[in-house]
């Protein structure tokens, strides 16, 4: 079964009758939040080709929508309603986690000196520590454009295949380049899937290589939201989330 679908599947038995209270497609992020408050975020990932003044093709209002309802979007081919199904999915699953590990990703993972790494989306704060600790990083993007020295995306599955530890991120879930990506993987020791879009749904990864699930919960809603809105990224976001770590598995 898919990741989408697995993920999908999962948020859905948890989401009782919630209600979504509030919803926000920012430039940089989309944040859902429920009627109980719980608030979860995706990064907003358009459409390549979007004409017309309205950049949301989906039903409307989603604001007062039944959360199972925001969910169905999360298996859409329209990026913009995928990311609004996980930022929903974020809002049910993502609570602090009970054997959750807070802080940043390379506190709570071990990068051997040996490590071919993999980092599929570009981190860039994470970039200087992986060059230092790490044998070699080579990095994908769909965006080659926003740093020196990135490749295409469309070349990181055979990059995968040959690393020990790959650095993922969620918003392949997002463009339904998850089950590749993973696929191409399952010979790593690590495989860590990073960034605000992390669904912390375990079961959702049985079957596949992911050992780490590294992601937010928010702490702020309200804040959040603001900063959402007021088309800011990750940087902003420190006063009102906190980061967590969540250890799945270890591959031999």
């Amino acid at each position: 079964m898919p990741v989408r679908q697995k993920l999908k599947n999962a948020a859905a038995v948890r989401c009782g009758d919630a209600v979504a209270l509030d919803v926000r497609i920012g430039l940089r992020y989309t944040a859902v939040k429920l009627s109980d408050g719980r608030t979860g975020v995706a990064y907003t990932m358009r459409g390549e080709r979007i004409a017309g003044c309205s950049v949301f093709r989906g039903s409307r209002p989603l604001a007062g929508k039944r959360v199972d309802q925001l969910l169905a979007f999360l298996e859409s081919s329209d990026r913009l309603e995928s990311s609004v199904g996980l930022a929903a999915c974020n809002a049910i699953c993502n609570v602090a986690p009970v054997n959750g590990v807070p802080g940043d990703i390379l506190t709570a993972v071990e990068l051997l000196s040996s490590d071919r790494v993999v980092m599929v989306g570009f981190f860039g704060p994470l970039v200087p520590t992986v060059k230092k600790r790490a044998a070699r990083l080579e990095i994908f993007e769909e965006v080659e454009t926003r740093a020196a020295g990135l490749r295409s995306a469309s070349e990181a599955c055979a990059a995968l295949r040959a690393c020990e530890l790959a650095i993922i991120t969620s918003t392949a879930v997002i463009n339904n380049t998850i089950d590749s990506l993973l696929d191409a993987a399952k010979g790593c020791r690590e495989v860590i899937l990073l960034g605000p879009s992390t669904p912390f749904v375990p079961e959702a990864f049985d079957g596949t290589p992911v050992t780490m699930l590294s992601g937010i919960v928010v702490d702020d809603p309200n804040g959040l939201l603001c900063v959402v809105s007021e088309g800011c990224g990750t940087r902003f976001f420190g006063p009102c989330v906190t980061k967590w770590n969540v250890r799945l598995r270890r591959n031999v």
